[in-house]
């Protein structure tokens, strides 16, 4: 099959540090070459894959001190991919809805996955009129917010099954946090827990320009206690040695999450989560098998003593069953050949009904 892979261009794909839209992207798409289709990806010049790169501008936005507005970059890849989209069978994009008016002018079947958050009120509009695009989402709590979406299909995110080693042995006896430090991300939450059971907490994440007000007012006081440990951003080279040696990865979220990578990331070291109940977190964690879903910070360290009674290789195995590149990619590959059937069998602007 004939694939284009659209992705953002605020990072490279893969993303040198965080980056989760890209990085799904960058799995994806080599998970596609390696089962022999043939895969073009649009991206920034500094990615890394071995797909056909068309590069939409020389090194990702985020990289890029001097651009302060991207639309402009985006606009010039969808003319890209407008040109060349007679080469494809389908068109998959990962650049939210910022396509949505320039589909007719492919030609070719194109499906969206939305990677983000959706329980955003200016959403609601935008989809009422563009109610039949074709959309992905990455978990079945993701729809919620909006019911009149098109919706194609649920494809839960896959991790290369080497990407990350599995740990039996976890040597570090400490609580991990890794992402992002943000309010809804609560790593304030996070510290309360390991302060809780008497465990250290090692946090590895990144701080955005828009939080970093946050950060110094709320944060860093915190990072002070003997048993906090910041480290800061880390890369997939350290991500597996630091999730694998973690004795449980805290994900105490409080914001509807539509997928949580980090969570798939911990299954494949065989490292157990634990987790509020929001967003995806019952979907994608399974309570007393892979982690613990609770709801406060007394029941958080009750399951972080706990952690050590849960088999990694269970969860490993489990991680391979349901979190795998190729049953990603299995399951765009099934959408992809129900968008072609559905196309062929029917004429232009053929609703949503006939891909289900």
């Amino acid at each position: 099959m004939r694939i284009a892979q659209i992705a953002p261009l605020i990072e490279s794909v893969p993303p040198r540090l965080y980056g989760g839209t890209e990085r799904m992207v960058s799995y994806l798409t080599e998970e596609l070459v390696h089962q022999g289709h043939e895969v073009t990806l649009f991206a920034s010049g500094d990615s890394v894959t071995l797909a056909q790169l068309e590069i939409c501008l020389p090194t990702a936005i985020r990289l890029t001190p001097s651009i302060s507005n991207p639309l402009p970059y985006y606009m010039i890849m969808f003319r890209e991919v407008a040109r060349m989209a007679h080469r494809f069978d389908i068109l998959h994009f990962h650049t939210d809805f910022l396509h949505f008016p320039l589909l007719p002018c492919f030609g070719v079947p194109a499906v969206t996955t939305l990677h983000g958050r959706l329980d955003i009120p200016d959403l609601q509009p935008l989809y009422d009129v563009f109610n039949d695009v074709p959309v992905v989402s990455i978990s079945n709590h993701q729809r919620r917010s909006l019911p009149q979406a098109s919706w194609a299909a649920t494809v839960y995110h896959g991790l290369p099954a080497a990407h990350l080693p599995f740990t039996l042995k976890p040597q570090g006896g400490y609580l991990a946090f890794l992402g992002r430090i943000s309010p809804e991300k609560r790593v304030d939450r996070a510290i309360a827990i390991a302060r809780e059971a008497g465990m250290k907490i090692r946090i590895a994440a990144k701080v955005d320009v828009a939080d970093r007000e946050y950060f110094v007012r709320e944060i860093e006081p915190l990072l002070t206690h003997p048993l906090v440990e910041y480290i800061g951003e880390i890369d997939d080279r350290r991500k597996g040695e630091f999730l694998g040696n973690a004795r449980a990865l805290l994900f105490p979220i409080d914001w509807p999450e539509p997928f949580g990578l980090v969570m798939i990331e911990a299954f494949a070291c065989g490292t157990p989560v634990i987790a509020w109940p929001c967003g995806s977190v019952p979907e994608v964690l399974e309570h007393g098998r892979t982690g613990f879903i609770v709801s406060s910070i007394a029941e958080a360290a009750k399951a972080a003593h706990l952690a050590t009674s849960l088999e990694r290789t269970q969860i490993r195995r489990r991680f391979e069953d349901r979190f795998s590149a190729t049953r990603m990619a299995a399951d765009y590959l099934a959408l992809y050949r129900r968008m072609l059937r559905s196309r062929a069998a029917a004429p232009m602007g053929k609703t949503l009904a006939a891909l289900q």
